[in-house]
Order: C-alpha cells, then sequence, then structure tokens
C-alpha cells in the first residue's frame, strides 16, 4: 500500500466530462498523485463501475491507490479503497466488511470529536475541511490551519486537508502537519492532460522540497 503522504486527486464529474476523466486522471498520476478518489454522484451504476475499474487499472500501474467515494459495493467488488461522509454510513462496519488492509478515509469537517469517532472506527486517515473557499462545497464548514495541528499531535493517523487548495495555500497546510492534500479544482480545471500533469508536480513537490 502506498504511503499516506503526498497529492490526492479527486474527480470531478463536471471538470472531467466529455472524456476526460481517464487522461486527466493519468496526467496527475505521472504527475505523482498518490491517491487518487472516484468521486461521482450519479445513479448510472454501470457507467460508474466502468469507470471506476478503469481508474482502479490506472491506479496499480502507476503504484498508487484508488479510493471510491461514498459506494461500500463497488469498493468491495474492485478491492479498493473507500472514503465516507458523515451521512454515508458507518466506518466500523466499512472497516470490518473491507478488513484491515483496506484504505479508509472519513470526513470529520473541522471537528476533533468527529476525528476520534473515526480513528476508533477504524479510518486510516482522517479529512478536514473546508479551509478556503471551495467550488465543489461552498457552504462546507470551515477548518482552521490550527485545527491541523492539533489534529497531528492527537492522532497517530494521517490527517488530509481539503477544501479549496491550491498550490499558494497548500504549503502552510502542509507545515501544520498535513500529510495529504486534496485537489479538485485547483488540478482538474486546467486546459489540457499536459497542464494537469505540470499542476501535479508542482503540488508533489511541496512534499519533497529541495534542500
Amino acid at each position: 500500500m502506498t504511503p499516506l503522504r503526498g497529492l490526492y486527486a479527486i474527480t470531478d464529474s463536471q471538470l472531467l466530462a466529455d472524456d476526460k476523466l481517464l487522461p486527466y486522471v493519468e496526467a496527475a498520476l505521472k504527475g505523482g498523485a498518490r491517491l487518487i478518489q472516484y468521486r461521482d454522484k450519479s445513479s448510472d451504476q454501470v457507467r460508474r463501475r466502468d469507470e471506476a475499474q478503469a481508474l482502479s487499472e490506472l491506479c496499480r500501474r502507476h503504484g498508487a491507490d484508488l479510493i471510491i467515494n461514498d459506494d461500500l459495493e463497488l469498493a468491495l467488488q474492485l478491492g479498493v479503497g473507500l472514503h465516507l461522509g458523515q451521512e454515508d454510513g458507518s466506518l466500523a462496519e466499512a472497516r470490518q466488511q473491507l478488513g484491515q488492509t483496506a484504505i479508509l478515509g472519513g470526513t470529520c469537517h473541522a471537528q476533533l470529536a468527529l476525528a476520534e469517532r473515526a480513528v476508533l472506527e477504524g479510518a486510516s486517515y482522517i479529512a478536514f475541511g473546508r479551509f478556503f473557499n471551495s467550488n465543489t462545497k461552498p457552504g462546507a464548514p470551515a477548518a482552521t490551519p490550527e485545527l491541523l495541528i492539533e489534529a497531528q499531535r492527537r492522532f497517530t493517523v494521517p490527517v488530509c486537508a481539503i477544501g479549496g487548495v491550491t498550490l499558494d495555500n497548500a504549503p502552510s497546510l502542509i507545515e501544520r502537519g498535513a500529510s495529504l492534500i486534496a485537489v479538485i479544482h485547483a488540478l482538474f480545471s486546467a486546459p489540457s492532460a499536459e497542464e494537469v500533469e505540470r499542476r501535479a508536480r508542482a503540488f508533489s513537490a511541496l512534499f519533497n522540497p529541495i534542500s
């Protein structure tokens, strides 16, 4: 399993419409993304399974891991990881069904109490956000960089920061303890796959600064 540190790229069905999903995700992987989350809230189960299967194969080729958003059954079918929001089901039940080695993430908004519960229920990482203005979830609760410091002090699992993350503000989150930075718009709004790869390399480089 890939160490849970680095760029965590999350797909968006609108940004990645018109056959952009696979080439753009592959570009992100080439640029160093360590985790890919497939996030699609549509009801087209056949398409979602086909896309997730293709993404799983891409991730394997690039030594990364695929995480499915809010679909335990699909994660079980493909043998990949899962991310659950607060309204998406039980982390404990998901851990029991997925086994101990699967990557399991939980949304904790801006609350350490939610993170504590997620860790107890078997989360592999805990995700806080939003930290900045977000295109995907403009109304989500606002987290503070100080929350990352406290979370890193209190918990041993990796901490993920999400919500309006850009190349300009990501360093402050990493400095305060974010092991993963989850990026959607700042990565996949790029006009080309080549630009996605360039942006992914720039995000990935933040975790391995040249000394």
